[in-house]
């Protein structure tokens, strides 16, 4: 709560609230003629972790890329601090909001630094050599996921899973206070999906604003504060994972049947299909 001085004057509590860091309104999203996001909103809070999920064509990932200004905005608008989208600038942009998305190139010729560098192309001149501030940002974003050891390797010598932390570390080299992942755990093998869900968790604790699109339910409900599940291009279910992620809700959405059950060793919601059919209209 922010705190007023003697003269206090009494507001409520929408005067209280701060802009979103990033947020969708009433997202129309298509591909050519063919709209395949109808009305979403969707909102960034800090220190939160918010998972979309649902069925390959949902609109997830659309929706997480247009909030990146990468896919085109039909109607509605995306913000960024109540700023909107179209009155950044990309530089500007890029110092709030970093993307690590599921097409990547694969580079060659260069190393794990110079990928993990990438991240700091916001901060800097068109030429201007690393400063010890964008240094620290990089060993920070390599000691964090884990690739300081192979920070002089090429890249095109890496596994993908080693590929994918290297992006990752680019992405929080970044240093933005909202950070968008596109299927983080794609893959990596279980130690690292782990590692990464965790670190996930970690960097909302120190106030980051994520979004993060993931197939795995599970996953889901492991790391997200807030869930949206999206059906054909809208929101079938928006809140807690418990409230989201029911045996109804997963049920009606993928066709099969699904349920839910809270592990007793977590503590988590657990996401099991129980048939591998469609149902039966």
């Amino acid at each position: 709560m922010q705190m007023l001085g003697s003269c206090a004057m009494t507001t409520s509590p929408l005067s209280d609230r701060a802009p979103a860091p990033l947020a969708g309104h009433d997202l129309v999203l298509g591909y050519q003629r063919s709209q395949v996001v109808h009305g979403v909103d969707l909102e960034l809070a800090p220190g939160e972790v918010t998972a979309l999920v649902g069925p390959n064509g949902s609109g997830k990932s659309t929706v997480l890329r247009a909030l990146a200004r990468l896919h085109p905005i039909d109607t509605g608008e995306v913000s960024v601090a109540g700023v909107a989208l179209r009155a950044l600038r990309a530089r500007d942009f890029a110092r709030q909001v970093a993307l690590l998305s599921q097409s990547r190139p694969h580079p060659s010729g260069l190393t794990v630094h110079d990928v993990v560098g990438f991240g700091r192309h916001p901060h800097r001149t068109r030429f201007g050599a690393l400063g010890a501030e964008d240094r620290d940002a990089i060993a920070r974003a390599l000691e964090i996921t884990g690739t300081t050891a192979m920070v002089d390797r090429p890249v095109d010598q890496l596994s993908g899973g080693e590929l994918q932390r290297v992006w990752l570390a680019s992405s929080l080299a970044q240093d933005t206070g909202v950070l968008l992942l596109d299927e983080p755990t794609n893959h990596l093998d279980l130690r690292y999906q782990v590692e990464t869900l965790n670190l996930v968790r970690r960097l909302a604790e120190r106030g980051t604003a994520l979004g993060v699109v993931l197939h795995d339910l599970n996953h889901a409900a492991a790391v997200a504060d807030r869930v949206v599940l999206l059906h054909r291009g809208r929101v079938h279910a928006d809140g807690a994972p418990a409230h989201v992620l029911t045996s109804e809700n997963l049920t009606a959405v993928y066709g099969i049947p699904i349920e839910t059950t809270v592990s007793t060793a977590t503590g988590h919601l657990h996401v099991e299909a129980l048939a591998s059919t469609r149902l039966r209209p």
